[in-house]
């Protein structure tokens, strides 16, 4: 049955014969089987990294004075974004009265609607929110979006150069409410700063609603100081976490074909790796430093 699932997702039939399927007739990522050995993995993709299989979330405590140990697993197909999985694991922790106060993460697992949502069941998330979008604020030259003035009580937006929007509407994109500005008619065309501002004929915001703006124009203002920096780099032990799991159990290649016996056998290896903790803990072996590659060895060395 497997076997015919991939040759229905790879090759069709017709009146030339038998085919291969072009990239757009195969089905997408989330469906689409990599393996006939493992119905359950996906090809993944990351910073340009592509693996076929699963990926695996990692959550541990980071209390000062205790050992830092796994608190919870979650393992999906490697199509699965990150942001899903904050949610899963808060409700995975309040169910065994783990629940933290305070909640480190990478920028995949956070959004505007994720902090205020984890925010509401007493959870702060604390993790870098993505910088504003757009052509200006890509190439950190023009007017951004955060450049504009925004007033919410009389639904308009006000650019530098002092024009007044012309069109506010609330719409929904990707099924999120979204709220869409246009100057069409302000006098953009005639605008001495038009260039640096859009490459169409008048400027066009698209926001989140007002609660989730507001909330991304603080966040990004914080995480550009050392005071959150400092606070940030609590979330560097988990990475330490990752690099003991590849290192002393090889996490990163399941020994088993499907999701749910992979999903398993990661919890075991937590559950080794907590042990080898408080072993580590009770006994008094000092933590491990930062590995430094032979090159960046040699580059200190020449510096000092």
């Amino acid at each position: 049955m497997l076997l015919r699932t991939v040759w229905g997702q790879e090759y069709q039939r017709d009146a030339r014969g038998v085919r291969w399927r072009g990239h757009r007739q195969r089905p997408p990522g989330a469906a689409r089987i990599v393996s006939p050995h493992d119905g359950d993995a996906r090809c993944g993709v990351k910073r340009g990294s592509a693996w076929d299989g699963y990926k695996t979330h990692l959550t541990e405590s980071c209390d000062d004075g205790l050992p830092h140990l796994i608190t919870c697993t979650a393992t999906t197909p490697a199509t699965t974004d990150d942001h899903q999985l904050t949610a899963a694991v808060h409700d995975a922790l309040t169910e065994r009265g783990l629940k933290p106060a305070e909640h480190y993460v990478d920028g995949g697992y956070t959004s505007a609607k994720i902090i205020l949502q984890a925010r509401a069941r007493g959870v702060e998330v604390i993790g870098p929110v993505r910088q504003a979008g757009g052509r200006p604020a890509l190439q950190g030259s023009g007017y951004a979006a955060t450049d504009f003035r925004i007033d919410w009580q009389t639904r308009q937006a006000t650019c530098p150069q002092g024009r007044i929007s012309t069109r506010w509407s609330d719409t929904v994109i990707g099924g999120e409410p979204r709220v869409h500005i246009d100057f069409s008619g302000a006098g953009c065309t005639s605008c001495p700063a038009k260039d640096t501002c859009t490459t169409a004929a008048y400027r066009v915001l698209t926001l989140l609603p007002r609660e989730e703006h507001e909330l991304l124009q603080q966040r990004r203002a914080e995480q550009q100081t050392e005071e959150w920096k400092k606070r940030y780099h609590t979330r560097a032990g988990v990475e330490g976490t990752i690099s003991q799991a590849v290192r002393r159990t090889g996490t990163r290649h399941t020994r088993y074909r499907g999701l749910a016996k992979t999903s398993l056998a990661q919890v075991l290896t937590a559950a080794a790796l907590n042990l080898h903790r408080l072993d580590a803990w009770w006994t008094g072996p000092p933590l491990g430093t930062t590995r430094i590659s032979h090159y960046e060895q040699l580059a200190l060395s020449h510096a000092a």
